[in-house]
């Protein structure tokens, strides 16, 4: 059975699984909201809104009031792959969600996960 693409994955699906590894380490559902809210722009009422319409990923992320611009800033790899080199933007939205939700189980701290660009 083909793997269906990152982009027509159910976000509504996906979304209690980011939390599920959040919390399995101490974190909360607030965290994953925190972080998604930072790289999506919506706001508690919109990502709620977002959830209930079982959007897919493209839908959640073509939506999104304001991609954050230093999302990438966010480097690493995300199951083997390099985040920087991803060329669908989906994907690697979704990426980026993904290895934000990674940094919170690993306990790193929401100021140094919620990136700021470097000062001059």
């Amino acid at each position: 059975m083909p793997r269906k693409p990152i982009a027509q994955l159910s976000f509504t699906q996906i979304y209690p699984l980011l939390v599920q590894k959040a919390e399995r380490k101490g974190r909360t559902r607030e965290d994953v909201d925190t972080v998604t809210r930072w790289l999506t722009g919506y706001s508690r009422d919109d990502l709620e809104r977002q959830l209930a319409r079982d959007v897919t990923y493209e839908a959640f992320f073509a939506e999104a009031p304001c991609l954050n611009p230093n999302r990438t800033l966010i480097t690493g790899k995300i199951c083997g792959v390099d985040v920087a080199t991803i060329e669908d933007p989906i994907e690697q939205n979704a990426r980026y969600l993904d290895k934000l939700v990674d940094e919170l189980a690993r306990g790193r701290a929401m100021d140094k996960i919620l990136r700021q660009p470097p000062k001059s």
